[in-house]
């Protein structure tokens, strides 16, 4: 047990889906020890060098990147990258003596999580997908604990390590109970006509907007209001789209953003939600009890997504549907669930089995556990 206040080390990110799980995991334990120390360690130039300063948090930043899977110049670095992260990884260890190291997956768990282990510091991984990711499975023997989200994960880590804590999500996200009316107002859409919801991240996703904008005129038609997340690469295309391909009263069906703020007010509005299948976006869609089809992005990590994806479309809780039969298929899938309700309360009522509240809470007690064995 500590004489002084308690020290976390929490590494990883990359991507928003290991950026905010962090994030919330630190939240929950400053609400439970609001004297704790944590510290974060990232990748230079991720989002997370901006994220977690954001968030309140202090970051260090580690010269590290992943090894391209396709022949690249960029992997000519990637040896001198981590021997150098490394060291810097074992000098942050060093100085910051933190009783507990957190890895939440991405580039700078490797490192940070290793050098921690070296010195006799106890680790806990959060695992968010079905299938691991390779940073995760290298540290599983340095592990004492690994909370992951879904059934079956002893076939890649050790069962006495593993613990089902669900992924951490922003409970405000998730929280739409009796917010439609004011979601409808907020979206300025039709309460009389269906909503769907279009999310593929802050960045957007590629696929996803050109099988949208390639069915714009027959969701239409069918009376489907669309709430659309572009993402920031993709905003002035679908605008312009939307201006050639609609006119008059119908461009009213739709409600064009390049990123939505108000989450819980999207979710709050849709009838059915069209996302790729990362970790964090499925738990969110577990907890809102929503029905959805997921078109995974293929170019994932070990197809990480693809496999999130069958794990619920196996227990008839979300309709699958491969990226390269969205444009051609989308529009039917769509009308078809727009149509069959109890097709879609079906796939909410399945997909709510598996929403597992209060997990950043119960990662932080893992954490604590940690520090006060």
């Amino acid at each position: 047990m500590p004489d002084a206040k308690i020290k976390i080390l929490i590494s990883g990110g990359g991507t928003g889906g290991h950026i905010f799980p962090a994030i919330a995991i630190a939240d929950a334990i400053k609400r439970k020890e609001p004297s704790a120390d944590i510290l974060f360690t990232g990748a230079l130039g991720k989002m997370e060098m901006e994220k977690v300063p954001m968030a309140g948090y202090p970051i260090r930043g580690l010269w590290i990147s992943g090894f391209q899977r396709r022949l690249s110049l960029r992997n000519l670095l990637f040896p001198l990258k981590l021997v150098l992260s490394m060291i810097k990884a074992s000098g942050i260890v060093r100085k910051f003596k933190p009783h507990v190291a957190v890895g939440v997956g991405g580039y700078a768990s490797g490192p940070t999580c290793k050098a921690a282990a070296r010195k006799g510091i106890p680790i806990l991984l959060q695992e968010q997908n079905s299938f691991p990711g390779i940073t995760n499975k290298l540290l599983a023997k340095d592990a004492s604990t690994i909370c992951v989200a879904y059934d079956g994960m002893d076939n890649y880590f050790p069962s006495e390590k593993i613990i089902k804590t669900g992924n951490p999500v922003r409970k405000s996200v998730v929280e739409t109970e009796g917010k439609r009316i004011e979601a409808l107002q907020y979206f300025e859409l039709n309460k009389h006509k269906p909503v769907v919801l279009i999310i593929g991240g802050s960045q957007g996703a590629k696929s996803i907007n050109e099988s949208i904008d390639e069915n714009l005129q027959i969701l239409t038609m069918n009376n489907i209001q669309l709430i659309w997340q572009t993402g920031k690469f993709y905003t002035e295309h679908s605008r312009r789209s939307v201006l050639a391909k609609l006119n008059g009263q119908k461009k009213k069906n739709i409600c064009l953003k390049e990123f939505i703020t108000r989450m819980d007010l999207a979710y709050a509005a849709a009838d059915l939600v069209i996302s790729r299948a990362g970790a964090i976006a499925i738990s969110e869609l577990c907890l809102a009890g929503k029905p959805c089809v997921l078109i995974p992005l293929p170019l994932a990590a070990e197809d990480h997504q693809t496999k999130n994806a069958r794990a619920l479309a196996d227990k008839d809780a979300v309709v699958h549907l491969p990226d390269a039969l969205a444009k051609q298929q989308l529009g039917k899938i769509v009308i078809d669930l727009i149509k069959d309700k109890a097709g879609r309360d079906r796939l909410a009522g399945n997909i709510k089995k598996f929403g597992m509240p209060d997990s950043a809470d119960k990662i932080a007690d893992e954490v604590l556990k940690l520090v006060y064995r």
